[in-house]
């Protein structure tokens, strides 16, 4: 048995229901196969493999918090330090009713190579908890921030882990987060990032992912001879990621028609109104049933179906495992030529392959949706350096993060036969920066 093969066995068996962790191992280990093998004996004798599948620390803690009426409520913590072999552990705090160990891993795993693709000096991480903000009061989201940050703060820090936003941690979040860490600890470090302005906070954090997202879709457009000019864009999602892809696509001249939230989708054949999303979303944090009081044209959804719609481009920016086989087919049937993840892990491996097989220019989510670290990793920076850069200063930074990680990923792509494959491009590139770093540090 292959040594791959190997691993792959093992995390199975040794993390039994969590398939969303099996599910990023086998696709990230399976396209490493070329470089593994061309490396195999080294690779086992030092358990390369192994090493990198283990996370170096998982720490899971209750959060017992009080409610509005008194209650006493009790939800679990999690936090995965995965990889610190390029850098301080990075990674969002997810908070979500679906939040479990399984989750975290996966999306730490992801985070690894991810953030090693960035160019700059971050780990991997990830955590969260199964609370969810949803329909709590403010002072209920503070005493479970206070409480989770009253167990965590003791595992982070500057220059060891620097948690973020992900799904359910907002600016709101991050501010109640950062406030007890300064109480616990006396520091004023830049320990959090997507802060708000007033305290450390980056420009141009809150729209990294969705222009990032962009942006490696564009350079990627333009390798191949063609633009966004005149694109049809078809979006799932209606938080950060999707919001400001919506926003980055109109500035490079495609016209967006859609976006969703957890309980229906809008399409908008005139384009979506950018100004009605963000009042609705950022504004009164409501649900989409409410677009069509601002555009009567426009047709509200209940369910799933953004991919049933005829376009060019296809940008599943919600959560993970949201575009399936049958998915992938209906894009393939109404001609959509690049799919671009903004997500973490949002189509299913099925569809991946099904949508590659088909000619489809794909483009992962730990790659494409990178922007969002890389921005938190320049936060991290002018943090350090107490400075503070300007909207522009940020975005031409992101944007040449982006436009060169493109590159790195095609060029991976090529060296082992694989071109146009940015699946396989982005894990080996991601893969080879971390395992140098590994092997120069010693078997740790």
């Amino acid at each position: 048995m292959s040594y791959v093969d190997e691993v792959i066995e093992r995390v199975v068996e040794k993390n039994p229901s969590q398939p969303e962790f099996h599910q990023a191992v086998k696709e990230v280990l399976n396209s490493l196969r070329p470089v593994v093998e061309a490396n195999e004996e080294k690779f086992r004798k030092d358990a390369v493999l192994d090493r990198i599948v283990n996370p170096e620390r998982q720490i899971i803690f209750r959060v017992p918090w009080v409610d509005d009426k008194g209650q006493v409520q009790v939800n679990t913590g999690y936090r995965v330090q995965f990889n610190s072999a390029i850098g301080p552990y990075k990674g969002g705090l997810r908070l979500h009713p679906s939040v479990n160990l399984g989750i975290i891993k996966f999306l730490g795993f992801e985070q690894i190579f991810k953030n090693s693709l960035t160019g700059l000096p971050i780990g991997g991480g990830k955590g969260g908890s199964d609370f969810d903000p949803k329909g709590k009061s403010d002072r209920e989201v503070m005493a479970f921030c206070q409480s989770f940050i009253t167990e965590l703060y003791r595992y982070i820090g500057a220059d060891t882990d620097v948690p973020a936003g992900d799904i359910g941690t907002g600016a709101r979040e991050i501010g109640y987060m950062y406030g007890q860490y300064k109480r616990l600890t006396g520091l004023y470090e830049g320990v959090l990032t997507g802060k708000g302005l007033s305290y450390g906070g980056s420009l141009a954090r809150k729209e990294a992912t969705g222009y990032g997202l962009l942006y490696i879709t564009d350079e990627m457009l333009k390798c191949h001879g063609d633009t966004m000019e005149g694109k049809t864009v078809i979006v799932s999602g209606a938080g950060n990621v999707a919001t400001y892809a919506i926003e980055k696509a109109y500035q490079l001249g495609a016209k967006p028609v859609t976006c969703s939230d957890s309980t229906g989708w809008v399409y908008d054949p005139d384009g979506i109104d950018l100004d009605a999303l963000k009042e609705i979303k950022e504004v009164k944090r409501a649900r989409l049933t409410e677009y069509k009081s601002y555009r009567p044209n426009a047709e509200y959804h209940e369910g799933r179906g953004v991919w049933s719609v005829k376009a060019d481009i296809a940008l599943p920016c919600a959560t993970q495992n949201e575009l399936n086989l049958e998915d992938a087919k209906a894009l393939v049937a109404n001609g959509v030529k690049v799919v671009a993840e903004g997500a973490n892990m949002p189509t299913t491996q099925e569809a991946t392959d099904y949508l590659q097989a088909n000619g489809i220019l794909f483009l992962p989510g730990k790659a494409a949706n990178a922007g969002g670290v890389a921005t938190s990793a320049l936060e991290m920076s002018q943090n350090s350096e107490r400075l503070s850069w300007s909207f522009e200063e940020v975005d031409a930074k992101l944007k040449g993060i982006m436009v060169n990680l493109y590159h790195n990923i095609d060029k991976a792509a090529k060296k082992y036969g694989f071109e146009d494959n940015f699946v396989a491009g982005a894990n080996i590139a991601g893969f080879e920066k971390v395992v140098d770093a590994m092997n120069a540090q010693g078997i740790v």
